[in-house]
């Protein structure tokens, strides 16, 4: 009776204090009023928003930081007791009576200190899993605004076919038009002809390729890969305000992988410490109790038919000196080889971060080069070139060709625009800060 009044307290407190977290729940009730604008304009903010809401990748990450956070309660925890029974169908004759079965409670302790250790060393996974949620987080955002921003390029980029369409498609008639008069050649017609089906092409190619990365948005986002996504916000190119020598040291202290390196060290360091633990005696406690029968004699003794019960000590011997050794053995190496992964992995983000940064450079030349010079240059050729093609002075075919020419350095501007924008964001994933204001708190602080 007292044993059941003790589970009925504690199931009554497990159901009074259980609560479950609903604070998932209640941020996916954001979705809605996300969803209702996806379909007429697109904001990076609110993908993003989206994405880290909805997102398998972030949810099953989570779920493998709560898997670590239980291995960690689990692991340092006591081991289970043991009770063993045992039945005797002959039973054993003893001078008290016979022994007819008997029952046996026992704990094992380990040395202490020994699950304190092994916490420690937990407590690392847990740590690590947490900076893989942040890192599964960032490759999200990563792979969300690099589609965004080449759906901004091909939008943009239908555009400018467009715009250019028409007027090409305006050359034509001219050109038609002067070919039937003997004021110009065959060739200028075919010429033209062949832009305006070149530009045709290019507006189909991208009408495709627009549809294409919106499903690879809708895939990232958990939706439906035809579901509507509206017109993509250009957004203007952000300036980095960090020298390449302080993104290195920003990685050092904020990327991903360098940190999961660093917390391997200290796990390796917890786990020298816990094979020493390990070579140490553990110590089991247990309870003996033996059911005594009557005996079958004409003059039993007084204390005929009591009961035993006994205290047993128990501790294991770690006698091998050779599998302890090795077991300390073992965790040194695994620290070594903590710490060159460690340096591998240092030296592979620095040289990734040098690459993104001459990209991010050279796309940066490119745009000042496109819209401070080629691109003026180019259309105000095209307006001169038509003044003197329709005063006389000049070819149909020169027209075509600078025309061509703006048309190319357009779509390069806004390739270059975007590769800028597609390379920061790689660049600040590897830095783990944004990179165009200083001070700033560290990418998935505030996830």
């Amino acid at each position: 009776m007292k044993l059941f009044t003790i589970l009925a307290v504690f199931l009554c407190f497990g159901f009074l204090t259980f609560s479950p977290d609903t604070s998932f729940a209640s941020e996916k009730g954001g979705l809605p009023g996300i969803e209702d604008r996806l379909s007429e304009r697109l904001d990076l903010s609110d993908l993003l928003h989206y994405a880290y809401l909805s997102n398998p990748s972030i949810t099953a990450s989570r779920e493998s930081w709560q898997i670590f956070i239980e291995n960690y309660r689990i692991g340092k925890s006591y081991p289970d007791p043991q009770l063993m029974t045992t039945y005797f169908p002959k039973p054993i004759e003893t001078r008290l009576g016979p022994q007819d079965w008997n029952l046996t409670l026992s704990q094992v302790i380990p040395f202490p200190g020994t699950l304190s250790q092994k916490g420690k060393v937990l407590e690392a996974d847990v740590r690590i899993s947490r900076l893989m949620v942040d890192k599964t987080v960032k490759n999200i955002v990563t792979a969300v605004s690099s589609s965004y921003y080449e759906l901004v390029y091909i939008q943009r980029a239908v555009d400018v076919a467009k715009a250019n369409l028409g007027l090409n498609q305006k050359l034509l008639n001219i050109s038609q038009n002067a070919y039937a008069q003997d004021n110009a050649l065959f060739y200028d017609v075919s010429k033209a002809r062949a832009q305006t089906a070149q530009i045709q092409y290019d507006i189909m190619l991208l009408q495709e390729l627009e549809q294409t990365e919106k499903t690879k948005i809708n895939t990232l986002l958990n939706r439906p890969p035809n579901e509507a996504l509206g017109r993509a916000m250009n957004l203007p190119p952000k300036q980095v305000v960090y020298s390449l020598d302080e993104i290195y040291g920003l990685s050092m202290m904020y990327q991903e992988d360098n940190l999961i390196a660093e917390e391997a060290i200290l796990k390796s360091e917890e786990a020298i410490q816990l094979s020493k633990y390990e070579n140490l005696p553990s110590f089991k406690f247990g309870l003996f109790y033996a059911g005594i029968g009557q005996p079958d004699v004409a003059s039993p003794p007084k204390d005929a038919g009591d009961d035993a019960v006994g205290v047993q000590l128990g501790l294991n011997l770690p006698l091998w000196f050779g599998k302890n050794k090795s077991r300390t053995a073992k965790a040194k190496a695994s620290k070594a080889k903590a710490m060159a992964d460690k340096t591998v992995t240092a030296n592979r983000t620095k040289a990734r971060i040098s690459r993104l940064w001459f990209k991010l450079q050279n796309s940066n030349r490119l745009i000042l080069l496109y819209e401070n010079d080629l691109l003026p240059q180019a259309l105000e050729a095209v307006k001169t070139s038509e003044t003197w093609f329709q005063e006389g002075q000049g070819k149909l075919s020169d027209f075509l060709e600078i025309q061509a020419t703006a048309y190319n350095f357009q779509l390069s501007l806004e390739r270059a625009k975007t590769d800028y924008s597609k390379t920061l964001v790689q660049l600040e994933r590897l830095a783990g800060v944004v990179l165009d204001r200083k001070n700033s708190e560290p990418e998935g602080e505030n996830q």
